[in-house]
């Protein structure tokens, strides 16, 4: 039986009987902070669980086919993941769920049924197990399912007894398992095995037999019945609940390998079209034999390599897929991270089986084609997943062979002869420099090093990470008087007025800019400037990527001019600048009209440049980062590779087609559900709470969104799109000015093209016209120069007649320790003639090192060093030439060995000139 027809059975049987089916979440838990990635079919109704909810629909009964990651945080099974039978990145979990409607009786009634009657699992191949103090599940098992008493394995609190938290709802698990040994013909005893679980002539079996064959993957559980019984107590009491309630889970991959008799869950129909793929790609054939188990493998050249990485490529091509349809992107934290150590994993599986280019990406498409019915998101998103995970395999096999070269230097390959004697520990430093130059996660190096018998001194990575991410984060300090929030956390720093002391500081600035106000709270801070909280309040604070407003409160003989607004426990506070004793009571609010009104025209136009992105760029296209400022807007998003001039024109245009469109802009508040029901686009790893705020402009955008907006489109007039960059892997950013800004933007622009025109003396009758006739210009100046730099060059290489520079410059040359060198100060406008200039000197040289300096036209200084081919050979190579002089003078140079420069003060040219000599004769000497 096929992995899709268990799935399409297990949801129609408990449809059957009275459950609601619930479609799969996303692997991105929505409202769950603790959780990396959803992990389990209970994580979507975690809350409804915890009593915070009602049951979707109000149906007291549920059953789902979970999409789940492990990969990451608390539940981490990469590692095994290719080298056992069972572990995998992603994978299904079957599930039927009772919110306090039915409990033990029928929850085992229906797994047993499922297995027994649905699957047709046989009777006598399956044994259970049930929580040591459970007697009622024991019970239950003889009265309902009638397995007998020595099939019922009772077990301790580490595998049957399940909990939340240390405290919380918590209850006593039961688990079903199969006997491979009786259903799977490729199922072969571990070599080394002995005891009564080895033996098949027996019906029954002990429970430490029955614990020793689980542990070795005999008796193999395919699924577990959560029975959600008690409320444990801080002091360990359990209290039972007054609405028991059941949690089921069952892996679809594991009963597919029971119902296709096979003891891997690689070998099932889930993968093996994956597999294949892999064995298409590399051309090596994965050695699995129906029936008979696994074998050698062996590469092209005949050398055994291990068949784990045509698994590890099928399950990571499963987890990539579906990570990057439901909206995860690789990064370098959180859990873009997990996805960027998953997908170079993969690399490295396909390096190790010689490929030298992207292969992930094909076995990914392939995945696509395979599920995209069960999960139609594979396919919405087809084009940004491909294009995804082909650019991220680019990036990392970019550096790979160079890293695997380090690597090699760092932990000589060896054998350990299968001990697990340690060869040696990799410093942290080492380490850092794979992850920081090559790209290498650290568990990717602490794999490898494991394998060849060597430790990773993993402190002293995370020491050299966080000296990093420290720097990163000093050079990005604002220069900008602000206040962290640690500043606000002792509540006992703040003044409040009794009277008001309710005041709740509720945020009026959605329709009003100014406001009849009291002062509910004063702090003094210690830069000189106070915090306020006022009643009621028309000053956002930053959030959403929308900057704080400033303005002023005023009172009676007092005021405070706000230049910024920050949030302190639900609550709004103005910092500013204050005039005279801020006094409790009446007081007015004032936002500045023109500040808002910019600053809304750059919001409302945010919304509509993310929409044309999608439109123009395709839907993989999400918001990564955003600022939304009176003066500008700047815009992050999701995708591949720069943009073209034609797609920035097409987004520019129908950006302003959404403006000229007079559309209304409408907000509402709804439920979270609804909102993402109906297409409201939410922001990747935001949290929302149940009730949100959606902006929709009617056909052009419906987003999620706090922030302030133009009533309508058209208020912001005209957009401008000013520049278009790459700031991360996979990452693009689009600057943009709106209303007026825009119109200042133009006008700029219009001056100073007619400043070039004046200069190029071309009329502007008009200005198609005078833009041609400025570009006929500009080509006849581009071909003279190109002309002239032509003419320099062979000037100096020595011309028709054998003269020039050059050859000058080679009839000054003088022996340095037996080698002809020539130093000198040249007259050149910029680098590249230097290095022209430097060509023609190594040319005719012959033989020989040259050392040449020049002030250009910049005002800069450079070196430049140039070594012909047989000095080279003897160690007098440019780049440490001009590397050791430049550095008598403090500047820094590199390049290549016959050819290298460096940048110093052009004061210091003569000097560095004159240690040229000395630092040469070295060389000679050393060579």
């Amino acid at each position: 039986m096929l992995a899709a027809e268990i799935r399409a059975r297990f949801l129609a049987y408990f449809e059957k009987n009275g459950h609601a089916i619930r479609p799969s979440s996303s692997l991105v838990p929505s409202d769950d902070p603790t959780l990396l990635f959803t992990n389990a079919g209970m994580v979507q109704f975690k809350k409804v669980f915890l009593g915070m909810e009602e049951a979707p629909g109000g149906k007291r009964r549920a059953t789902t086919s979970q999409k789940c990651v492990r990969a990451g945080g608390k539940h981490n099974d990469l590692e095994q993941v290719g080298h056992t039978a069972r572990h995998h990145t992603f994978f299904e979990m079957l599930g039927n769920f009772s919110f306090g409607d039915y409990f033990k009786r029928d929850a085992i009634r229906f797994a047993w049924e499922f297995v027994t009657e649905e699957l047709k699992i046989p009777r006598e191949h399956l044994r259970v197990t049930v929580f040591h103090e459970d007697d009622e599940a024991r019970q239950l098992w003889k009265d309902v399912a009638n397995v007998p008493d020595n099939r019922i394995y009772g077990l301790g609190a580490k595998d049957n007894f399940w909990q939340m938290a240390d405290t919380g709802p918590c209850g006593p698990c039961t688990e079903i398992y199969v006997d491979l040994a009786r259903v799977a013909p490729d199922w072969a005893f571990p070599a080394d095995a002995s005891g009564e679980w080895t033996n098949t002539d027996l019906d029954e079996y002990s429970q430490d037999a029955f614990v020793e064959g689980a542990e070795a993957g005999r008796f193999l559980e395919i699924w577990n019945l959560v029975f959600m019984q008690f409320d444990r107590q801080p002091d360990g009491t359990l209290v039972p609940l007054p609405k028991p309630s059941v949690d089921t889970g069952a892996g679809l991959e594991r009963i597919a390998a029971v119902m296709q008799g096979v003891t891997n869950n690689f070998h099932t129909d889930g993968f093996r079209p994956l597999i294949s793929k892999v064995e298409e790609i590399v051309g090596i054939g994965y050695p699995y034999r129906p029936g008979v188990g696994l074998g050698k493998a062996f590469d092209k050249s005949g050398k055994e390599i291990d068949p784990a990485s045509f698994r590890v490529l099928a399950d990571h091509a499963r987890a990539v897929g579906f990570l990057l349809a439901d909206g995860v992107f690789p990064s370098n934290d959180g859990r873009g991270y997990v996805l960027r150590r998953i997908l170079r994993r993969a690399v490295r599986h396909a390096w190790l089986l010689g490929r030298r280019e992207p292969t992930l990406v094909h076995v990914v498409e392939t995945l696509i084609e395979t599920m995209r019915d069960m999960y139609p998101e594979l396919h919405v998103r087809r084009k940004h997943i491909l294009e995804t995970t082909r650019a991220e395999e680019e990036r990392f096999l970019a550096t790979i062979d160079a890293g695997m070269s380090r690597f090699d230097e760092l932990a000589p390959e060896g054998s350990t002869q299968g001990s697990s004697r340690l060869r040696g520990t990799l410093s942290g430093d080492d380490a850092f420099r794979l992850y920081d130059t090559f790209g290498f996660p650290i568990d990717l190096t602490e794999l490898m090093a494991r394998e060849r018998g060597y430790l990773v001194d993993i402190s002293g990575f995370e020491q050299a990470l966080a000296a990093q991410r420290k720097q990163s984060q000093d050079e990005r300090k604002s220069k900008q008087i602000s206040v962290s929030a640690d500043d606000f956390a002792d509540p006992t720093q703040w003044t409040h007025d009794q009277q008001h002391a309710a005041g709740l500081g509720r945020f009026v600035g959605y329709d009003v800019i100014e406001v009849d106000t009291v002062v509910t709270a004063v702090r003094q801070l210690a830069d000189g400037r106070v915090a306020v909280m006022l009643r009621e309040t028309p000053f956002y604070a930053e959030s959403g990527g929308q900057v704080s407003d400033q303005g002023a409160i005023t009172g009676d003989g007092w005021s405070v001019q706000v230049n910024e607004v920050r949030k302190v426990d639900g609550r709004i506070a103005a910092i500013g600048v204050p005039s005279g004793e801020i006094v409790f009571g009446r007081a007015h609010a004032a936002v500045p009209r023109a500040r808002r009104a910019d600053t809304e025209r750059n919001h409302t136009a945010t919304h509509l440049l993310h929409a044309a992105l999608r439109k123009v760029l395709g839907e993989h296209v999400h918001q990564a980062g955003s600022l939304v400022a009176p003066d500008r807007l700047r815009f992050d998003f999701t995708h591949h590779g720069p943009i073209t001039a034609e797609q920035l024109a097409a987004i520019e245009a129908d950006v302003n087609a959404g403006v000229w469109a007079s559309a209304p802009v409408n907000t509402k508040e709804e439920s979270y559900n609804d909102a993402v029901a109906r297409g409201a686009m939410a922001l990747f790893g935001e949290k929302y709470g149940d009730v949100v705020r959606v902006v929709e402009i009617p056909s052009l955008s419906v987003e999620l969104c706090g922030g302030t907006h133009v009533r309508n489109t058209s208020e912001i007039g005209l957009v401008r799109l000013t520049s278009e960059s790459g700031v991360a892997a996979g990452v693009r950013r689009i600057e943009a000015v709106s209303g007026p800004r825009a119109f200042l933007f133009l006008a700029e622009r219009e001056r100073a093209l007619l400043t070039v025109a004046a200069r190029l003396k071309v009329p502007m009758s008009g200005m198609t016209a005078g833009i041609e006739q400025i570009e006929k210009k500009l080509d006849v100046l581009m071909e003279e120069r190109k002309q002239l730099e032509k003419r320099l060059e062979e000037a100096m290489r020595g011309g028709a007649q054998g003269g020039g520079l050059a050859q000058q410059l080679v009839g000054t040359a003088s022996d340095v320790g037996g080698t002809r060198y020539i130093a000198a100060r040249v007259d050149v406008p910029d680098v590249k003639s230097l290095q022209a200039l430097g060509d023609a000197v190594r040319e005719a040289l012959g033989s020989g090192v040259a050392l040449l300096g020049a002030a250009l036209a910049d005002g800069k200084g450079a070196l430049l060093a140039v070594a012909t081919d047989d000095v080279r050979d003897r160690g007098l190579r440019a780049d440490l030439i001009v590397r050791d002089v430049a550095a008598t003078v403090g500047g820094r140079g590199g390049g290549k060995p016959h050819m290298a420069q460096a940048g110093v003060e052009a004061s210091q040219i003569d000097a560095a000139l004159a240690a040229g000599s000395a630092v040469v004769s070295r060389l000679a000497v050393a060579g």
